[in-house]
């Protein structure tokens, strides 16, 4: 192996962890388990969610690297849940650097949920969000299709690169525009049920929780960043159900309202 340094491994560690969506205490915590089971010495770590500041003396030579947080990088909770088991039994002793960067590039290379799983998962829970919300049966059934259509439509922009913003402003667009086709041939009953489970898989969720946990371990620009990330994503979603809607009310004499 080129490089079996302490301080890259525990650098690669968290820069996996901040990759896949791990708040920021996570990750300096991680890093200073790994920086203290390898002994590396005045080890100090600053974290933000798109950068990486880490120095330390290991074997009497100090180090410094830094890493630039790639953006739009999907959360995976499963690398997240092996990184951190990875450093606990480093806490323990259990690896060498060696053995800790052969499971690191395990860990780092585990896949991500297969596409028809992930299909049927976003189609079954639009559909459920719909009914929850007070949709009939009619109504989780178009936001079923709605549910399809909008998972395929992001792994397409995925693999083509399109940004985060432009992503969700055209899929929220896309599902309330199939949804309004739908109610318009008469199949729904409630538009706005319709919408509300179509387009609750782009809703930031999980960024803006990070954000409030970061704001409570005292992490305030990290939680600004992510709280700024998720507004800004509720609103091209808004966005792009509001437009929609709009030009079909134009369109249809106000058929939607």
């Amino acid at each position: 192996m080129e490089n079996v340094s302490a301080l890259e491994l525990s650098f690669q560690m968290g820069e996996t962890l901040l990759k896949n969506g791990a708040e920021i205490s996570r990750v300096q915590e991680t890093m200073e388990r790994v920086a203290g089971a390898y002994e590396i010495d005045s080890f100090d770590v600053y974290v933000l969610t798109n950068a990486i500041f880490a120095t330390g003396v290991e074997q009497g030579i100090e180090h410094a690297a830094r890493m630039k947080h790639v953006p739009g990088t999907t959360i995976h909770f499963g690398r997240i849940e092996a990184v951190n088991q990875l450093s606990r039994e480093i806490a323990q002793g259990q690896h060498t650097v060696e053995e800790a960067f052969a499971i690191l590039k395990e860990v780092r290379a585990l896949p991500y949920t297969k596409l028809l799983l992930s299909v049927l998962a976003c189609a079954v829970g639009s559909a459920c969000f719909s009914y929850l919300f007070g949709g009939g049966w009619r109504d989780a059934l178009i936001a079923f299709f709605c549910g399809v259509a909008l998972e395929l439509y992001l792994y397409w922009t995925s693999r083509r690169g399109l940004s985060k913003f432009l992503t969700n402003l055209s899929a929220s667009a896309l599902v309330t525009f199939l949804g309004a086709v739908f109610f318009l041939l008469g199949v729904g009953e409630n538009m706005d049920k319709i919408i509300i489970g179509s387009i609750i898989r782009l809703v930031p969720g999980v960024a803006l929780t990070t954000s409030i946990r970061d704001f409570f371990n005292g992490d305030y620009l990290s939680g600004a960043i992510r709280m700024l990330d998720a507004l800004l994503v509720g609103g091209c979603i808004a966005v792009g159900v509001g437009v929609v809607v709009r030009l079909l009310s134009l369109v249809t004499g106000g058929a939607l309202l």
